[in-house]
């Protein structure tokens, strides 16, 4: 249990440097380095647009990131009423979090990475977290091999060359032939890979148990769950006002399943 709770203080940190890293090398390297092209518009420079749609992205998986952690998961004692706390089983759905230490509703896992439990009123900024951040480190790792081929002079057309440039790097680097600055990037290139694939991954997997009408805790349980339309089990998650949502981090309307059970 020590460890559980070491690892929910360290893995949130883990998370914020390697989001402060990715801005700095953003707004030192690449950026900077978009600037000198002469022949770019200075309405629609690349930098411009590169900034603008990382910043979209960055605010988007920040955001979602605060909403997870200050969108707990509803407990059951304030969201089953007296009727249910007096029942002699809980729901199939609610689970107690070690970590945590409390009875949560609509359990689907705990996350390390923000430190709170994903259940019934942050699943869908969970969701939106897990795909921003997946398209930021993508992204970035694009604008990231963007920089080591035009300072090493470095072609990525065969499929195999973003393979090889780990090994290749690492006899430069201790030749001289490669800058610490340099080697920094390309480490954090297959960082943001390695990160935005796990995210990626991630967010279908939550979709699809949502399709379905699952949670993760139910899977592992093996709790048959009652058949309902896949469209019915996304608005109980991303509500009406998806389509906001997925451009402005906003609160979830989980809520109104437990305003549902009280009435």
């Amino acid at each position: 249990m020590l460890a559980l709770r070491l690892l929910n203080v360290v893995a949130p940190a883990y998370f914020l440097c390697i989001a402060l890293v990715t801005l700095v090398l953003q707004l030192f390297l690449f950026l900077p380095r978009m600037r000198e092209d002469p022949t770019a518009a200075r309405l629609f420079s690349p930098a411009l647009l590169h900034g603008a749609l990382f910043l979209f992205l960055s605010a988007n998986a920040l955001g979602n990131y605060v909403l997870v952690i200050q969108n707990s998961p509803d407990d059951l004692d304030a969201c089953q009423g007296a009727e249910a706390r007096r029942a002699l089983c809980p729901p199939p759905s609610t689970h107690f979090c070690r970590v945590c230490a409390r009875v949560t509703l609509r359990h689907d896992h705990h996350c390390f990475f923000t430190g709170n439990c994903i259940g019934s009123r942050n699943m869908r900024n969970f969701i939106l977290f897990c795909l921003y951040t997946s398209l930021a480190c993508l992204y970035s790792m694009v604008a990231g091999v963007a920089y080591i081929s035009a300072v090493l002079s470095i072609s990525f057309a065969h499929p195999l060359a973003f393979l090889t440039l780990l090994p290749t790097s690492i006899s430069q680097f201790f030749s001289g032939a490669v800058l610490g600055s340099e080697m920094f990037v390309i480490l954090m290139l297959y960082l943001w890979f390695a990160i935005g694939l796990a995210c990626a991954g991630f967010c279908c997997h939550q979709l699809l148990l949502i399709l379905r009408g699952q949670t993760r805790h139910q899977v592992r349980k093996g709790v048959a769950v009652r058949s309902r339309p896949w469209r019915k089990n996304l608005q109980e998650v991303f509500g009406k006002r998806w389509l906001l949502g997925l451009l402005v981090p906003m609160f979830n309307v989980g809520s109104e399943s437990c305003k549902q059970r009280d009435k």
